[in-house]
């Protein structure tokens, strides 16, 4: 195996740290690997200084990297319950206020102004937004967080979002491809199989949001740990190439990054072994594979996509073509990758404005200045 292909696979990886501080180990395994970002949790995040220096720090390390390239620095930020960020950040309502106050004008300030506050203290990537459409409403996975239960409305406020979420230059990542929002099994505890839904349905419906979003020019979407046996018997959307190559890239055009779930859910790790999961969601047609807890599975996922190199089973050209995708959007998009300083952050970080706009959306009311 070329060193070339071993850096190639690694910037294919999105992954989870254990603390508030990287440890040698980490940064080494981040570096010789070439690895492609960093998701933060809880557990990675204690005070706006700490978050930026951890993030100046894991930015630093790109120069000692083979491509040389920025690392995605991404976070749950949805608002509501979904809200890895605490005060002083601003804290943000759920989604299911702005899809009452039904003001696309409305929501694209909620995302530029989240937006605003992330990058400065150095995020580029936010795991936002949330276009499942609420068709059940027992599904309390989903809830919340869902702009409604209308696909029309969903779409243009979640297309307004990402909008938002991009004048702020954060990368917005829309979720849960095919769409969440029918399920009652959470899949971050099993497998949710949706029995009776079949692709005549998601296109009239679950799919719109999605359609819409790649019409405001989204450059991420994340996939569902979700059967539909009727359009793929065999393999859930995340590990399915008729969701990702045929639906997703084919049918409706979609060109830009497709990132995993967390592959370490149950949904899958319940019912596929850990060495076969990365090489099928990367044959399946996903371009990041996302690790966000287990810090011993990205090596795991490593030596297995190298054996499935080896082996034929994957196909050198798909993976160069994913890191060619992947540096091309962080050349892109990613050009000022470093926090600002930390005065600046400060300034920003709950700032006045921000605070109330959020008072505003959580009492119910579009402010006067958006009231369009």
């Amino acid at each position: 195996m070329s060193q070339n292909l071993n850096n190639q696979i690694g910037q294919l990886l999105v992954i989870g740290i254990k603390g508030t501080v990287l440890d040698s180990e980490e940064k080494k395994f981040i570096v010789d690997n070439n690895i492609g970002g960093v998701i933060f949790f809880a557990r990675n995040i204690e005070s706006p200084k700490q978050i930026h220096g951890l993030i100046s720090e894991l930015q630093s390390l790109r120069h000692k990297m083979a491509d040389k390239a920025p690392l995605f620095i991404g976070v749950d930020m949805e608002g509501g319950r979904v809200a890895r960020l605490k005060a002083p950040f601003t804290q943000w309502p759920p989604l299911k206020k702005l899809g009452e106050l039904d003001s696309a004008t409305l929501c694209f300030k909620f995302a530029e102004t989240m937006g605003i506050e992330l990058r400065s203290i150095g995020f580029n990537l936010d795991f936002a937004p949330c276009v499942d459409i609420l068709t059940n409403p027992k599904n309390t996975v989903i809830g919340d967080r869902s702009l409604g239960s209308d696909s029309e409305n969903v779409a243009k406020l979640g297309s307004a979002l990402v909008r938002g979420y991009i004048k702020a230059n954060i990368i917005p990542c829309a979720k849960h491809f095919p769409g969440h929002g029918n399920t009652l099994l959470d899949s971050h505890e099993d497998l949710p199989v949706e029995k009776d839904v079949d692709l005549a349905r998601l296109l009239e419906i679950e799919l719109n949001p999605f359609k819409r979003a790649f019409r405001a020019r989204l450059d991420m979407v994340l996939t569902a740990h979700i059967q539909f046996p009727k359009i793929d018997p065999e393999w859930p959307a995340t590990l399915s190439e008729i969701f990702l190559k045929k639906i997703l890239r084919g049918d409706l055009g979609y060109r830009n990054l497709v990132i995993t779930d967390d592959l370490d859910m149950k949904a899958l790790t319940k019912n596929y072994s850990p060495e076969v999961i990365p090489v099928r969601a990367l044959q399946a047609g996903n371009d990041l594979l996302l690790y966000c807890n287990d810090p011993t599975k990205p090596p795991i996922a490593l030596v297995a996509i190298e054996k499935a190199l080896e082996s034929g089973a994957l196909k050198k050209e798909e993976i160069s073509e994913k890191h060619g995708r992947i540096l091309a959007l962080k050349k892109s998009k990613m050009k000022t990758p470093d926090p600002q300083d930390l005065a600046t952050v400060s300034r920003l970080i709950g700032h006045p404005d921000h605070l109330r706009l959020s008072k505003a959306i959580f009492s119910g009311e579009v402010p006067a200045d958006l009231a369009t």
